[in-house]
């Protein structure tokens, strides 16, 4: 049930992200819901299973950094998410760095916030 509560809010902060941030393209011609749900379930299984480990390792330069190198992290995630859904599912999901470092801040602001008013995530 853990992991339904954090993709749906990963599904609802995506959505925002999407919408707000102009360098993400999804593809025109697929299902916009359909592919939105299947980036957000890879974007929660990597953030489940390789985030934790890449915060581990990058204690010193977020310790350095006051903390900023944690949203390049969620950026570089974001890519991964993107290049994985393009492989594995054969959806075209677009964005640069740039595009990726704004939408994983909204995407952790909206998160924070709908997880606040929803309470799934603790």
């Amino acid at each position: 049930m853990h992991f339904l509560g954090s993709w749906f809010i990963t599904f609802i902060a995506t959505w925002v992200a999407v919408e707000i941030v102009p360098g993400i393209s999804l593809p025109a011609e697929a299902n916009f819901w359909l592919t939105l749900a299947i980036f957000s379930f890879v974007l929660s299984l990597i953030n489940a299973s390789i985030k934790p480990i890449l915060q581990v390792l990058s204690i010193p330069i977020t310790v350095i950094t006051l903390g900023l190198f944690y949203l390049v992290v969620n950026a570089l995630l974001l890519m991964l998410a993107a290049w994985l859904t393009s492989v594995v599912f054969a959806i075209p999901v677009g964005m640069s760095f740039g595009s990726a470092f704004l939408a994983s801040i909204i995407i952790s602001l909206v998160s924070t916030v709908v997880s606040a008013i929803t309470g799934l995530r603790d």
